[in-house]
């Protein structure tokens, strides 16, 4: 994965709008096929994960939002998780010989065929949020979004820093169960192997138990109460995302525990509903992955179709949330 060697390349051509950006159901329109360059209309088609959780539900809206802004006719499909969904409108937009297409894969792999006939057609693709796993690099022009390993590299090191407050026990080691995502999706598959390259540094910190959340609030609360009911001596919950975070609040409470006191949470993505409970202390530590890419993809989509050359990988700049910046950081939360 090219990371980091990107991102000062990514900040000097699109920094501006990084600093100002980041259920759903078909709201794209049938008028017209859009434009190819100069003054005429852009169509984009955007097929988009669903509507699993906050984070998405705020990056849906700056998607929107910001095309609406900027002029450009937007086809928008929600694949509800599924990606036969987003592969059937993928090639819908490719009949409709729109100008661009933009897609968060549900997985990351399985598009080489679809992208295929995207590139048949002449019709660029651009990544956002989430990455794909193929040879061929040309099959897409350019992916927005994350540095996911990154993500879990910062939650991994902040559990590494604090690891003498997280043995809630006292037995000397500190025992982790990890919420994932989507199983085969590019943050769970990245999360983990970032928290994991960082807190094996550490021997007292052990993974006990991990299972998928699917990156939603029920979903993190179910595997919560599993995990409960079938492993002792829990200190830490690593959660991919602040709805599984949630989730599992909701099931420690349940069991008459006090969240982030007698088991510790870290999550990431820092939405609203996450930052309000790192407030309240519910959370302990949370990891920023900005969903407001609205206008930094807007902004490539003129690129790509104007057929100007841009950066195979944007990476968004993010930080890291504690109790007390949480704090300070809410009234002006956007999401």
């Amino acid at each position: 994965m090219l990371r980091k060697s990107l991102i000062a390349a990514a900040a000097m051509t699109l920094g501006a709008a990084s600093l100002s950006a980041c259920g759903s159901s078909d709201s794209g329109g049938d008028s017209g096929s859009g434009g190819s360059g100069g003054d005429e209309t852009i169509t984009m088609g955007f097929a988009q994960v669903g509507a699993e959780s906050g984070w998405r539900t705020a990056n849906t809206t700056s998607i929107q939002d910001t095309a609406e802004a900027e002029g450009i006719d937007l086809k928008f499909s929600d694949a509800q998780q599924k990606q036969e969904n987003q592969i059937k409108a993928i090639r819908s937009y490719i009949q409709q010989k729109v100008d661009v297409i933009a897609f968060s894969p549900v997985v990351e792999t399985g598009w080489d065929t679809v992208l295929q006939e995207a590139k048949r057609a002449n019709i660029p693709v651009i990544l956002t949020d989430r990455s794909v796993d193929s040879e061929d690099d040309s099959l897409y022009a350019t992916f927005l979004g994350s540095d996911f390993v990154e993500e879990g590299e910062k939650a991994g090191q902040w559990l590494v820093d604090n690891a003498s407050d997280m043995d809630v026990d006292g037995d000397g080691s500190v025992k982790v169960v990890q919420l994932e995502g989507t199983t085969g999706s590019a943050p769970a598959i990245d999360r983990e192997e970032g928290f994991n390259s960082v807190i094996g540094s550490d021997d007292a910190i052990e993974v006990i138990a991990s299972q998928t959340g699917d990156f939603t609030r029920d979903g993190g609360k179910k595997v919560m109460e599993t995990f409960l009911s079938s492993e002792d001596g829990i200190d830490v919950v690593y959660a991919h995302n602040d709805d599984m975070g949630l989730g599992a609040i909701e099931a420690i409470k349940a069991e008459g525990l006090t969240p982030g006191e007698d088991i510790k949470i870290i999550t990431v993505d820092a939405v609203k509903d996450g930052m309000t409970a790192l407030a309240n202390g519910e959370i302990n530590f949370i990891v920023e992955c900005n969903p407001l890419l609205g206008p930094q993809l807007m902004d490539l989509a003129k690129q790509v179709v104007a057929g100007e050359e841009v950066e195979k990988r944007v990476v968004t700049e993010e930080t890291t949330f504690t109790q007390e910046q949480a704090k300070e950081a809410l009234p002006d939360r956007q999401y």
